[in-house]
């Protein structure tokens, strides 16, 4: 029997891909080169990869969604949102707490957003998943870097044409409020903002599937929070139906650990980690 077998491709933007020269070009309003802000070694790669599987397996897939990262400039984990003590710019990778705001080391540019990033940091921290990091500008809503991989976008679109199906696209991170590395839920929910709450809709629609096969990145990161939460809040309770493509994602360059920590985790719930080629086989047999 025909199996519905859905693709989840989690933040595939070339913001956060490794881009040879050749796939580069240039902004035509400034003449400056296009670059990834937030380059993850080895995603370039994983990208085509990924393409690949999806074209050769087209038939076998029932679906597919895309999750977009997608901020705005000034964002609480972006050096836009931050000064250092005497009013210094903040490096980008700087990791903030709530301790180092109350002693004066980082302020909100701001004075205004004090009491509000301090609540938020408190109750970061308190959550106990991740400390606040202050990331390069990226993932900007309208830019080059915000688009999705020229090969997997062409890949999904040959798919869409052959198969008269919707890639959908999920988009998050747009609250400059709080973090949001997972497409189910911000870290820290925003009360006034229910794009940031829990998002059973899609953790129902993805649980219809007989198997979910995800793929993306970062795996230290947005692949890993996402995963996480899905797996928490499927309503089959059937962990084992997610399929993690480990050749189709890749860490952020000092988070390998988090990675390999994801994947042991992940395992141990009894989530499948198969390679691309492992899943095309799959994906041949359900065409």
């Amino acid at each position: 029997m025909k199996q519905n077998i859905h693709l989840l491709v989690i933040d595939p933007q070339n913001d956060f891909c490794d881009l040879p020269a050749g796939w580069l070009g240039t902004d035509p309003a400034t003449g400056a080169p296009l670059r990834p802000a937030l380059p993850v070694v080895g995603a370039h790669a994983d990208m085509l990869r990924l393409a690949g599987l999806i074209r050769e397996g087209a038939g076998g897939i029932a679906g597919i969604t895309v999750t977009l990262d997608s901020h705005h400039r000034f964002d609480i984990a972006h050096p836009t949102f931050w000064q250092a003590r005497g009013g210094g710019a903040v490096a980008p990778f700087t990791p903030i707490t709530a301790a180092q705001v109350r002693a004066g080391d980082y302020r909100p540019r701001d004075a205004a957003a004090l009491p509000r990033a301090l609540a938020y940091l408190d109750e970061l921290e308190r959550r106990g998943r991740y400390t606040l990091m202050v990331w390069p500008v990226h993932c900007e809503i309208g830019s080059w870097g915000h688009n999705v991989h020229a090969a997997v976008k062409a890949a999904y679109n040959e798919w869409e044409d052959a198969q008269a199906g919707l890639v959908e696209k999920i988009a998050k991170g747009s609250n400059p409020w709080t973090e949001h590395y997972s497409a189910v839920q911000a870290e820290v929910p925003d009360v006034d903002d229910p794009g940031t709450a829990l998002n059973m809709r899609l953790v129902a629609s993805l649980d219809r599937a007989d198997l979910i096969v995800i793929a993306g990145e970062a795996s230290s990161h947005c692949v890993k929070a996402t995963t996480e939460h899905i797996a928490a809040n499927l309503p089959s309770g059937r962990p084992a139906k997610l399929v993690l493509v480990t050749d189709c994602m890749s860490p952020v360059t000092g988070f390998e650990a988090q990675h390999q920590a994801f994947l042991d985790d992940m395992a141990a719930r009894g989530v499948l980690l198969h390679t691309s080629a492992e899943v095309l086989a799959l994906l041949a047999a359900n065409a």
